[in-house]
């Protein structure tokens, strides 16, 4: 099992679904996180400390990242998990829920990922993972501002990943298939079984499918592994 005994690990969308599932983990595992969310948390756990932010506030995210310097916390692990989903035909969909999943799902993780690489500087070291999704390649209708966010997450980490190596820093990506939460209960279930049957692995992705890739990007000894996207259920 993975330790992350004197990592500190910031998670987007900490408080449910993939988020608390991935916070649940690096606190097992002996890792000090914070978990920034919209809301608030119903966590109890010595090591957890909860942020409320809105991450679709780019001013909100300065403002966590400047307390964390005054505070001279580190960052040594950031998961950007934070998402929201709207599905609907392009035709269809409001200006504003379009726009809602851009500031979400890219512009918070772009931002979330400049400031902590801020703080890896210092250390000259660090973790960046991207929670994507199976969308990305496989461009269900109806999902079109959504799937175009997470295949641009795959371009920033693969940016950033040139622009941080300098400072041991690496980006990575985790394309996920369908998972039991709260986003995906407010789908048609017959549409997304339609989708994992499609599958060469044709299942619902489980914790663990997830948590495993998760300490692999994570691990000290992935150092050399970074600008990779890896899709879960033999997406290609």
């Amino acid at each position: 099992m993975a330790d992350y005994s004197g990592r500190v690990v910031l998670v987007t969308g900490s408080s449910r679904g993939v988020g608390r599932l991935i916070t649940d983990h690096f606190l097992g595992a002996g890792a000090q996180v914070i978990g920034v969310a919209r809301g608030a948390s119903d966590l109890q756990h010595q090591n957890y400390r909860h942020r409320q932010v809105d991450v679709s506030d780019a001013t909100a995210i300065q403002a966590l990242f400047v307390s964390l310097r005054v505070e001279g916390t580190a960052v040594d692990i950031v998961v950007n998990n934070s998402a929201v989903l709207t599905s609907q035909y392009a035709m269809i969909m409001p200006a504003s829920a379009a726009k809602s999943m851009v500031d979400v799902n890219l512009m918070a993780p772009f931002l979330v990922s400049r400031e902590a690489a801020k703080l890896m500087r210092k250390s000259k070291w660090g973790r960046i993972i991207n929670i994507g999704s199976m969308a990305a390649r496989l461009e269900p209708e109806g999902d079109s501002m959504y799937a175009a966010c997470k295949a641009a997450l795959t371009v920033l980490a693969g940016v950033m990943a040139k622009e941080f190596a300098s400072i041991n820093v690496t980006c990575n990506t985790l394309a996920i298939t369908a998972i039991e939460t709260d986003m995906l209960r407010q789908l048609p279930r017959d549409k997304i079984d339609a989708v994992i049957a499609r599958l060469p692995i044709p299942r619902y992705a489980t914790p663990d499918d997830i948590l495993n890739v998760i300490d692999f990007f994570a691990s000290e000894r992935s150092s050399y592994i970074t600008a990779q996207t890896v899709f879960l259920g033999g997406v290609h």
